[in-house]
C-alpha cells in the first residue's frame, strides 16, 4: 500500500510518500510545498499553492491512501485559524483526488515514531531515518509528513482488524486513540 503523510502548515507543508508492504516500509519521496513567493497577506494565493502542491504530489506518486496530522490549539487563536485553513486546503485535494483520509495527532505520530509524545523534532528526523533506512536526515517538514505516514502504516493493520470484527463502515466516523478516519 503506498501512504502519503502531510504535516500541514500555512508556509512549509511537509510530505512523505512510503509503500507499506506488512511490516516492511519504504521510502518513496518526500519534501515541502513552500508558499513564501506568495505575499504573506495573501491567504487565498497562499491556500491554492497548497491545494495544487498536494494535487500534484498525489498525481505523481499515485498513493492509494493519505494521512494528515490533526491541527493542535496554539496560544495565538488567529495562528490556530491560519494552520485550520491550510489543513482544509491539503485535505480538500486530498477528497478530491477520492483518497481516503485519515487523521493523527502530533502526539499520536511522536510516540508511534520515537516512543514518547514530547520528542524533539531532531529526534523524529532521525528515527524516520532510520526506520525506512534513509542515507541522510530528511529535512523537520518531509521527517513529519514521512512519521504520519509511518504512523498510518502501523495504525491502518489495527483499523483493518476493527472493521473485520465490528458491523461500523469505514466512511463512518470512528476514533482510535483520538485519531479519525473518514
Amino acid at each position: 500500500m503506498r501512504i502519503l503523510g502531510i504535516d500541514p502548515g500555512l508556509q512549509t507543508t511537509g510530505f512523505g510518500v512510503i509503500e507499506a508492504d506488512g511490516p516492511r516500509l519504504t521510502y518513496v519521496a518526500s519534501g515541502t510545498i513552500k508558499t513564501n513567493a506568495v505575499a504573506t497577506g495573501d491567504l487565498p494565493a497562499r491556500l491554492k499553492i497548497l491545494f495544487d502542491g498536494i494535487r500534484e504530489v498525489v498525481t505523481r506518486y499515485q498513493p492509494q491512501c493519505a494521512a494528515v496530522e490533526i491541527v493542535f490549539v496554539n496560544v495565538n487563536p488567529q495562528s490556530t485559524l491560519l494552520l485550520g485553513q491550510a489543513r482544509g486546503a491539503a485535505i480538500t485535494a486530498l477528497v478530491s483526488a477520492n483518497l481516503p483520509v485519515s487523521e493523527y495527532t502530533a502526539l499520536q505520530m511522536k510516540k508511534a515514531i520515537v516512543g514518547h509524545g514530547h520528542a524533539k523534532k531532531e529526534q523524529i528526523q532521525a528515527m524516520v531515518q532510520r526506520l525506512l533506512t534513509l542515507p541522510g536526515l530528511p529535512g523537520t517538514d518531509a521527517a513529519d509528513g514521512l512519521g504520519i505516514a509511518i504512523m498510518h502504516a502501523h495504525a491502518s493493520v489495527s483499523f483493518e482488524a476493527m472493521s473485520r470484527s465490528t458491523t461500523l463502515q469505514r466512511r463512518q466516523h470512528a476514533q482510535f486513540k483520538g485519531g479519525r478516519t473518514y
